[in-house]
């Protein structure tokens, strides 16, 4: 929309072979800089539309760019750096049924040519939230174990955990403090955005609620 939602115009559907979008992310620094992650990013009783990776939009969405992590099939984050719209972080919770190594938070920092993944936490457990502090420097991730079989489904487990990475994402710690401990589930994370040091996670689970 460009008229303050009065009419709305799709600008997707043309763009990738799938019918979803997870999440989207707009740089801060460029409004005309657009990331969108593909795949749906809903819960674990239904069926879901399968994702192709990531895209990007140069010119505030009219044209598409395919820019590479086909395999993540689900993206349920997307980060932009603040200054800096060829850093990019996206959060991918993986494949639901069997275990795949495609799990896990990828990064770019040269506008999506080449990614690395810099937070797996394992086969069975992937990365559903990112977010990152004003300066760019500091970001917190949440794990989530899940795993979809023909007789059972498992939203949940020990490996759901909050990280924090001190240095753009390169590396990460586990936090504890007052976290739940146990078979957690899917966690979102908010941090206030004029007192950093205050952040909020809304954690799933039996042992989860809002920290």
């Amino acid at each position: 929309t460009t008229n303050n939602g009065v009419t709305w115009s799709p600008i997707f559907d043309a763009a990738a072979p799938t019918l979803s979008i997870g999440d989207m992310a707009i740089a801060p620094s460029d409004p005309l800089v657009i990331w969108a992650g593909t795949g749906e990013a809903i819960g674990e009783q239904q069926p879901a539309s399968l994702g192709n990776g990531v895209y990007r939009s140069l010119d505030g969405g009219e044209t598409w760019d395919y820019m590479g992590l086909r395999e993540t099939r689900f993206i349920h984050r997307v980060v932009v750096h603040p200054t800096n719209p060829d850093i990019v972080f996206v959060a991918s919770p993986g494949h639901r049924w069997g275990p795949n190594e495609e799990r896990g938070l990828y990064r770019t920092r040269d506008g999506g040519k080449t990614w690395e993944k810099v937070l797996y936490p394992g086969e069975n457990t992937g990365v559903v939230e990112v977010a990152m502090e004003d300066n760019g420097r500091v970001l917190y991730a949440a794990s989530w174990q899940r795993r979809r079989s023909a007789w059972g489904n498992l939203t949940g487990g020990p490996q759901s955990r909050i990280y924090r990475s001190m240095d753009g994402g390169t590396t990460w710690t586990e936090l504890g403090g007052g976290l739940p401990d146990g078979n957690l589930g899917k966690t979102a994370i908010a941090i206030a955005g004029s007192s950093p040091n205050i952040v909020y996670a809304a954690i799933g689970g039996e042992d989860g609620g809002l920290y």
